[in-house]
């Protein structure tokens, strides 16, 4: 009987042993279908992906100047003669306090200074008692309230505050109206959304001179695009900045006819020049069709009507007269004569003198998944060889010297000509050499960005007032998100507070000086 006991006891401890090696099989076997779904992820666009992060490339080659102060923050040095930090603000009280119980025959030292900083949030409500006459024609005279306030309940403090928390600080309505009524101001939600939507038509003026202004400045501009929902369907939002500006314009789709309608503010014009002619002939527009236009010139009336008349039909032939004839009006609208525009490679964004980003070239290379150690080698030396390789593009920037171009433009065939037994980047690397025309703009524009990281930064924010919003609901919304978007980082680039900008719009105080002006003398 104890035989028996011992054999079962025997098998039972065999049959754990296999159960324990069939679940740590199970458990490894799980782990690799887990890499493979996210590798197949990668492939697809999904989420899932390994965690990559993003490009170093400007950074990695940008030099620290050995004369410039160590970053971070710490105590001011005081050796430095920097002023201390309260020397920057005003005092509106002083109270000198006393030592209790100082010992007989003690010297007065003075005084040693210690400045709080504080804030007061109350509210301020005005009765205005408007005088009432009866005339003798039996018409009633009634007193006008001060213009600064539009005819509304709510001062101009007040719809400054509520624009600012709004688009400066992405808070919500709900949220704002709550604190509002925690602060004793009698508001509704509904009062709230027409003080945020209506009545802005001074501030959608402003924004549309700063695109003016900054097309007739800047010899170029960078672009971006990102999504941005409107009345439940997806939209696009698009963004031209330079260091001294930054517009923003929505649209149901993308493409290059929607971004040259963005050029124009929406407000698109049409002109048959020659260089609109010269542009149809580098699309492959026929000949014949060339001719017609040029022979038959547009009288300015309605485009659609025009295209019907001269019986263009195609809608790709409709397609390349457009685009044509919406740059013809561009340059008849005064923009700089050498715009240049800078892109992360979108097709909508290729017109003019058109440059790519370098970031966005080498986050191609960066996002490429290596299967072992000599293709993650490659991968790596390649990296490497781009970051040199910008790193002289950006001196050559720095300091154009016409004797270098020859050397840069055969360094760049070296570098994205050579072949590394990785097909993947030996694909990819020349699929980028056939864009060497746009990545070496700089060679003969040294104007022109490198990047696009300051398109990026500026829709920054949109992404997060998608996140925390959706989308807008009516175009009066959808206009408003777009001005406010634009005032508020233009503000930015001009060292201008938005919140005295508009405090200054809403109480017509004439103190700061239009944006469009002010970037046309940052440029002189």
């Amino acid at each position: 009987m104890s035989t028996l006991i011992q054999t079962l006891l025997g098998h039972v401890a065999q049959v754990e042993a296999e159960n324990a090696a069939v679940k740590e099989q199970v458990l490894q076997q799980a782990a690799v279908i887990q890499e493979l779904r996210d590798e197949i992820a990668v492939l697809k666009g999904q989420k899932g992906r390994p965690v990559i992060k993003s490009s170093q490339l400007d950074k990695q080659t940008d030099k620290e100047d050995p004369d410039d102060p160590p970053s971070g923050r710490g105590r001011r040095n005081k050796e430095a003669g920097k002023p201390p930090k309260t020397a920057r603000i005003d005092i509106h009280e002083e109270h000198k306090l006393a030592v209790a119980d100082v010992p007989a025959g003690s010297r007065f030292l003075g005084h040693r200074e210690f400045t709080v900083q504080d804030l007061r949030i109350h509210t301020h409500n005005t009765r205005f008692l408007l005088e009432r006459w009866a005339t003798p024609e039996g018409r009633v005279l009634t007193a006008a309230c001060p213009p600064e306030l539009a005819g509304l309940h709510f001062g101009p403090g007040l719809r400054a505050f509520i624009l600012y928390q709004y688009h400066h600080c992405h808070v919500t309505q709900p949220k704002l109206r709550e604190q509002l009524l925690e602060w004793g101001v009698d508001i509704s939600t509904g009062q709230i959304d027409a003080l945020l939507a209506f009545g802005q038509a001074a501030f959608s003026a402003e924004k549309s001179s700063l695109l003016k202004a900054g097309l007739e400045v800047s010899s170029a501009i960078t672009v971006d695009d990102s999504g941005a929902r409107h009345q439940g369907k997806n939209g696009y939002v698009t963004v031209l900045s330079s260091p001294t500006f930054a517009w923003f314009g929505s649209a149901d789709n993308k493409s290059r006819i929607g971004f040259l309608n963005h050029l124009h503010d929406g407000q698109p014009s049409y002109a048959v020049t020659e260089d609109t002619l010269t542009h149809m002939r580098e699309q492959g527009l026929k000949l014949e069709l060339v001719e017609a236009l040029r022979s038959a010139p547009f009288d300015g009336g309605n485009w659609t009507a025009y295209l019907d008349w001269l019986d263009i039909g195609d809608a790709r032939h409709r397609r390349i007269v457009t685009e044509a004839a919406l740059l013809g009006a561009l340059r008849d609208k005064g923009i700089h004569p050498e715009l240049a525009v800078v892109s992360d490679g979108a097709g909508q964004f290729n017109i003019l003198t058109h440059g790519l980003c370098w970031v966005h070239t080498e986050r191609l290379v960066h996002k490429l998944i290596p299967a072992n150690d000599v293709q993650r080698r490659e991968q790596a030396r390649v990296r490497g060889q781009i970051w040199g390789y910008y790193a002289e593009l950006k001196a050559f920037r720095a300091a154009p010297a016409p004797q270098k171009v020859a050397a840069l433009a055969a360094g760049f065939d070296t570098l994205f000509g050579q072949r590394t037994g990785w097909v993947t980047l030996d694909r990819l690397l020349r699929r980028i050499l056939a864009h060497k025309a746009d990545l070496l703009r700089v060679l003969t524009r040294p104007d022109m960005p490198l990047h696009t990281n300051a398109s990026e930064t500026d829709i920054r924010d949109y992404v997060k007032v998608r996140k925390i919003s959706g989308g807008t609901r009516g175009d009066t919304g959808r206009q408003c998100r777009d001005t406010f978007a634009s005032l508020r980082k233009t503000c930015r680039k001009l060292g201008v507070s938005f919140w005295d900008y508009l405090t200054d719009r809403l109480t017509s105080a004439g103190h700061v000086p239009p944006l469009a002006a002010l970037m046309r003398h940052r440029v002189i």
